[in-house]
């Protein structure tokens, strides 16, 4: 089998030279500094303020803008070169409309072209120029790689200056530097991992889901909410449910309907024969967004309506599946219905704002068979949708559960501890898994019920939802979700949803250390990077724990969380030099940037600095490098040196 792999080969290196020529180059590769990676997470539909993140690297592009320029540039200067390079379009269109003459104006374009030139030669500085020429506009390579390797100036001067003029004399300055800009954005950030949740509760995932898939280098580590999303194309109904009626509660419902193009008429019909308006059930209306007493009254139905099916539906799952140890959640069948009260955990409680109209008390987990049909239909347009495909393949291709990475653990969520610190143990179908394992078999189930969508009452589609909602998710993290309580149950002592252990373990350094051996990681140099429970700095609270091991990056980019996180997210940069987490004020909007030059950096946080420059060699990349030299040399020894 090798020797025919590298019969293959030879007719891609039909001579030794060439084998040599890529050997050099792949071991010059490996010495030079490792690529700055980005972190992100919780995103939650914030599209604008996750653009913008994304093109300024977490403050990296200015900082570069900073060392080249700081000597001859005004503060106000370096945020309006900034600015130029997160929108091009946009800024150039606000600048031109300040010269008063053509002159002017040509004269600006060649120091700002100049000094994109430098931009792009610092940020492409630690990379091959075939790298570099990648990311380059295609339609501008030549000119570019021109300028940008500048050689014997004295004789070559009126060549440069003339490539310039003639840029600008036949109307192309604004495409080069627009495709400069888009360039440095590109370099300053080699690879992005996003560690989960994408999508629900902010109005724009698909734009996110749209920008991801034409990134040019990333990972997804999947969040407890894209799983839901994964779940309902995968044929989870009870999945669906949960999409609908958060889409309803944070009014998104447009998400569903105008953007994946998934009928809702029907859903509303039946929420319009069963249901009235309810204080409980009212969309949280987003403040740049009005909404007629009409609509709020029809989302409100609708939200009602799914929110019971989601109840009804979670109970014959419960049911078969008795190692969810999920029976005190069968909550429908808890209530007595003529007092409106419900038992929980040995005490009663008396129910508010209820709407009961489509339960039947002797069997309140059947669904009506118009609620059937709805749900039927629902799920036919969801499968049916292709731009919903499209985004679920995409997610499914780069996405995770956990992924190991140059050292370092990526999750969304948590690994189930006891109070021990020792790994929670969960039984399915009379095997026992804990730990990296148990998140093995999840994946495992997770793939399965994608890859069979018309299997919906599998095993493996019940644990998709299990992973939404089940006490040893990895994605949820917590004893049960009190989604039921917080709508009809005014004492809040029964809203609070209980948190794995691990959520205050992950404190000790110990106890991080064993997580990244159980995944076969140097504790030593190694950190775990969270998402998924926002870090409330307001209150104090350090998002770097466990003596550095810990990193979480979950600060409330999504506006949900703001008030309670006193920021607006997270973000986590590691280059050659180590690693530096980012605070981010408020994002206001792409006019404020453009027209006051604001950001929305605020600190930068040291976590941990390499002793020694880390490079590429060090790398996952570096051992895929140093596997193509081994097959190389073999290849070189099997066909050139018998």
């Amino acid at each position: 089998m090798k020797a025919n792999y590298l019969d293959l080969l030879v007719q891609q290196y039909d001579c030794e030279e060439k084998v040599v020529t890529e050997i050099i180059n792949l071991e010059a590769i490996l010495n030079l500094p490792k690529g700055t990676e980005h972190f992100v997470s919780d995103l939650h539909g914030e599209y604008q303020a996750f653009q913008h993140v994304l093109r300024n690297g977490s403050g990296n592009v200015k900082e570069k803008i900073r060392d080249l320029f700081q000597d001859i540039l005004l503060e106000k200067e370096i945020n309006e070169f900034a600015a130029l390079v997160y929108y091009p379009e946009e800024k150039l269109t606000l600048v031109k409309n300040q010269f008063d003459n053509e002159q002017e104006l040509n004269q600006w374009y060649i120091v700002t072209i100049e000094r994109m030139i430098r931009l792009i030669s610092h940020a492409s500085s630690k990379y091959t120029r075939s790298k570099v020429r990648k990311a380059l506009p295609s339609q501008f390579v030549f000119i570019i790689e021109e300028l940008l390797y500048k050689t014997n100036q004295m004789n070559k001067e009126p060549y440069y200056k003339e490539i310039v003029d003639q840029v600008i004399s036949l109307g192309q300055a604004d495409k080069l530097l627009t495709g400069l800009a888009y360039t440095t954005q590109r370099l300053v950030v080699d690879h992005l991992h996003v560690v989960g949740d994408i999508y629900d509760r902010g109005p724009e995932p698909d734009k996110i889901m749209d920008t991801l898939i034409n990134y040019h280098s990333l990972d997804i580590q999947w969040g407890n909410h894209d799983v839901l999303w994964i779940g309902a194309y995968s044929g989870s109904l009870v999945c669906l449910a949960n999409i609908i009626r958060i889409c309803a509660r944070y009014d998104n419902l447009d998400i569903i309907e105008d953007v994946y193009g998934i009928n809702l008429r029907p859903l509303l019909t039946l929420a319009e024969k069963y249901y009235e308006d309810n204080p409980a059930f009212r969309p949280k209306v987003h403040s740049d967004k009005k909404l007629s007493n009409h609509e709020k009254l029809q989302i409100t139905k609708i939200h009602q309506a799914i929110a019971m099916i989601q109840f009804k539906l979670e109970m014959p799952i419960i049911k078969r599946r008795p190692y969810f140890n999920m029976s005190e959640r069968l909550l429908l069948e808890k209530i007595d219905y003529d007092k409106k009260e419900i038992t929980l955990y040995g005490k009663t409680y008396p129910l508010e704002n209820t709407c009961f109209a489509t339960v039947n008390s002797e069997q309140p987990g059947q669904l009506l068979e118009e609620e059937k049909q709805v749900m039927e239909r629902l799920l036919f347009s969801v499968q049916h949708s292709e731009k919903l495909a499209r985004h679920m393949n995409f997610l499914m291709k780069k996405g995770s559960l956990y992924l190991k990475y140059n050292g370092n653990l990526l999750m969304h969520g948590c690994i189930p501890l006891d109070e021990d610190g020792k790994m929670e143990k969960m039984s399915i179908e009379n095997n026992t898994y804990s730990g990296r394992e148990l998140l093995d078999v999840f994946e495992q189930y997770l793939r399965h019920s994608f890859a069979h969508p018309e299997e919906t009452d599998d095993l493996a589609t019940d644990m998709v939802w299990y992973l939404w909602t089940g006490e040893y998710s990895s994605l949820f993290g917590k004893r049960e979700m009190t989604t039921f309580e917080r709508y009809f149950i005014k004492d809040k002592a029964t809203h609070k949803e209980r948190k794995n252990p691990y959520y205050h373990l992950r404190e000790n350094e110990e106890v991080c250390r064993k997580i990244l051996e159980e995944f076969d990681l140097n504790p030593d140099a190694g950190h775990i990077i969270n998402g998924h429970t926002p870090v409330k700095e307001i209150d104090g609270e350090n998002p770097i724990k466990a003596n550095g091991k810990m990193i979480v990056i979950d600060g409330g980019f999504s506006k949900a969380y703001q008030s309670t996180t006193g920021i607006a997210g997270y973000t986590l940069l590691y280059n050659s030099y180590g690693m530096q987490l980012v605070a981010h004020k408020h994002f206001n909007s792409k006019e404020d940037v453009l027209l006051n030059g604001t950001d929305v950096l605020s600190i930068k946080r040291l976590v941990d600095k390499e002793l020694k420059r880390k490079k590429v060699r060090e790398t996952n990349i570096g051992e895929k490098i140093i596997q193509e030299i081994e097959i190389l040399n073999s290849l070189r020894e099997y066909r050139y040196m018998k």
